[in-house]
């Protein structure tokens, strides 16, 4: 082999660097000390130190500098194992080869300070920061553009605003990075109003140009003010400026328009882009699951994975996610196993989004397994399961978890968040269990220091309200230190149609007209109410104020999915390409169901006729011609899924809890409040719900 120079040899050492590869590093070192022996001098010594350090190994980074005579060391061998240490998360370490630097009398030079500033933000140091100022100003070296912003970047990010601006005011020159680092720390620290000020000027100072990263921070800044127009002036500003073919840049709107639920423009963008990324495909999907599209979700991840897109951590949990609130569990199950091949299955975030999925697909067996299978757990994995168990009606299970949770018997044990408590709230509800709910209630702030919110009173309400102390739930309403908000008066309009009040549910009822006057349910849940007390004139009378100020009844439907198809229902609905075969099973049910001593619930027939009509009109509801489908279409044994946006009525619930055990099937319902398991005349929310 020829003769390597020094210079060469410093070559090969670059390259492992840069190729991240500590294979090739020692190889390179070995080549080193084969062609000059161990008494290296200082540049390649210093070539040495820096790949260790970056290669993030520490501890031959620190047994070459021990073996480099002191001499040898320099302000760049030095400044090489701050950086190195920085780049790859030792920032202590970092901070005590600076120590180190000093006692030997090396001062830091223009590239120390950056990474300096940098291990003071990472650790959170303020204090540790203005140090690094003090020096940097003693040494005359803050005025070098480089070592202001990332002291300007420290304060932003250690919340030291003032101060970041005091800095990034006396610079005497501001480069783009500056420029972005400002913006970006604007909308980091909640600004986003300010951070449109600072992309404004630097557009008008015309010092520098943006980029694309500027432009990126600015429709961050949009979003999170939602500032559609400052956005779409932008859009027009990029095109004018051609800039309208740079990929980041159209991801940056495709995100900024989705957040502003303008998916069609979102949608537009998309479409006209000559070249995708994964990173398109993934803020494509993410505005769709955003914005409560599910399906469409679903249907662009199958489209990117045909046009060969390879699956993150991130495209699978979003689209996980879209199955989680379409109830879609093969889908999801065929997602899993794309997790799995993708060797991505154990990843904290597509591992919570199955915990998710799985709990809000009604499958606690699979939600479970999700679970006990992560190797680590975030606070986010509890919460699903406890959600999962809550809406399950395992509220044991739900509230055993909590206390698992909180007693610190796991190696994964966090602290419950604002987001456990409604989960945990919401089991206490379901289960009926009064006294525990308000002991865990009371424990948010006195415990936790968490200050209940909306979510959390309302859960209260309907703890109260479903366990009959309907009076009481209005009187905890009453004394309430927040105004009461929808979901709030809804629970108690609940609880008092569950428990026949009319007279309480006719003032929460009134509070949910003057908050949300067009919402139809509002006036229907009142109108029932009156209907199952009997009170003819005054439920006809809710129906005639809904007519008179042109509100309309939303419609109800259940769905199933049979073979990758979704099939629709609606009441009474006859257009079913199979309806002839749905209507001879409803028949036969109804024939099974009388012969075995079902009697139907009609109290809250809509209409004041004969009971036999009554009979024929809750016997048309959308989830019994949904399962009559489900019957004919899916094989035996196999479980029937039904999701309806409503909530289920309590003689369709009487009534599939008496199919369940006619026909030996599994069946489960998802309505817009709970799930219902229903096994052999039994349903896992034990009649209370």
């Amino acid at each position: 082999m020829p003769f390597l120079s020094p210079k060469s040899l410093a070559s090969l050492v670059e390259s492992a660097v840069s190729s991240r590869s500590s294979h090739l590093g020692r190889a390179a070192h070995a080549q080193i000390i084969k062609t000059l022996g161990l008494a290296l001098e200082a540049f390649l010594s210093n070539h040495l130190i820096n790949m260790y350090s970056k290669l993030d190994r520490p501890d031959s980074a620190r047994t070459f500098l021990s073996l480099t005579p002191a001499h040898f060391r320099s302000v760049v061998t030095w400044t090489s194992l701050i950086s190195g240490n920085v780049q790859n998360g030792h920032f202590a370490s970092a901070l005590t080869f600076f120590s180190t630097m000093r006692r030997e009398c090396v001062q830091p030079n223009d590239f120390t300070f950056p990474c300096l500033f940098k291990a003071a933000s990472s650790l959170h140091s303020p204090v540790l920061g203005q140090q690094f100022h003090g020096l940097a100003l003693k040494l005359m070296l803050i005025d070098d553009v480089f070592v202001a912003c990332s002291a300007f970047d420290m304060y932003s990010k250690t919340g030291f605003l003032n101060d970041a601006n005091k800095v990034f005011d006396e610079m005497p020159d501001r480069n783009i990075a500056t420029w972005n680092a400002c913006i970006s720390n604007a909308v980091l620290n909640g600004k986003p109003r300010e951070a449109i000020c600072k992309f404004v000027q630097l557009l008008r100072d015309g010092e520098v140009a943006p980029n694309s990263i500027s432009f990126c921070a600015f429709l961050n800044a949009c979003s999170d003010g939602a500032f559609l127009t400052q956005g779409k002036q932008l859009h027009g500003y990029l095109i004018k400026e051609g800039h309208e073919a740079d990929v980041s840049i159209l991801n940056g709107l495709i995100d900024f328009y989705g957040k502003c639920h303008e998916v069609g423009l979102s949608e537009k963008v998309f479409e006209k882009m000559s070249e995708r990324n994964v990173v398109s495909w993934c803020s494509m999907l993410a505005v769709y699951e955003q914005n409560y599209m599910g399906e469409m979700a679903c249907g662009l991840f199958w489209k990117a994975r045909r046009a060969g897109v390879e699956p993150t951590d991130f495209m699978l949990s979003s689209v996980l996610s879209a199955c989680a609130g379409l109830a879609a569990l093969e889908t999801g199950r065929a997602i899993h196993g794309l997790a799995v091949k993708a060797c991505v299955e154990e990843n904290i975030f597509v591992g919570s989004a199955l915990v998710d999925m799985y709990g809000k697909c009604g499958s606690i067996q699979d939600c479970e397994r999700a679970f006990f299978m992560m190797p680590r757990r975030n606070l986010i994995c509890w919460n699903a399961l406890i959600g999962g168990y809550a809406h399950q009606g395992h509220a044991d299970m739900a509230l055993k978890l909590f206390k698992e949770m909180t007693n610190g018997k796991d190696t994964d044990v966090l602290v419950p968040n604002y987001v456990t408590f409604v989960c945990v709230l919401t089991a206490c509800s379901r289960g009926g269990m009064v006294k525990v709910g308000m002991k865990i209630f009371e424990s948010m702030k006195e415990k936790y220091g968490i200050n209940p919110g909306a979510e959390h009173y309302a859960c209260v309400v309907d703890m109260l309200g479903r366990a009959g102390q309907v009076e009481r739930a209005y009187q905890f309403i009453v004394q309430m230190r927040i105004r009461p908000t929808i979901s709030i008066w809804g629970a108690l309009l609940g609880a008092c149609k569950m428990h026949g009040k009319p007279e309480l549910g006719k003032i929460a009822a009134e509070k949910l007209f003057e908050l949300d006057p067009q919402d139809s349910g509002n006036h229907i849940i009142l109108s029932n109410m009156y209907a199952a007390a009997g009170q003819w004139d005054e439920a006809n009378l809710v129906r005639k104020e809904m007519k008179d100020v042109g509100i309309k009844k939303g419609a109800g439907c259940s769905w199933i999915s049979v073979k990758n198809s979704v099939h629709v229902f609606q009441a009474k609905d006859t257009s079913h390409s199979r309806n002839a075969e749905i209507q001879a099973m409803l028949a036969k049910l109804r024939k099974d169901m009388k012969a075995a001593g079902y009697i139907p619930d009609t109290k809250l027939a809509l209409f004041d006729v004969e009971d036999e009509e009554k009979e024929s009109e809750v016997w048309c509801h959308s989830e019994k011609i949904a399962l009559a489908f489900g019957l004919i279409a899916l094989p035996p044994a196999v479980p029937i899924r039904i999701t309806k946006n409503l909530r289920v009525c309590v003689d369709c619930h009487s009534a599939i809890k008496f199919i369940s055990g006619i026909v030996r099937r599994e069946i489960i319902v998802r309505d817009n409040n709970r799930f219902h398991c229903f096994v052999d005349n039994q349903c896992s929310c034990g009649d209370y719900w």
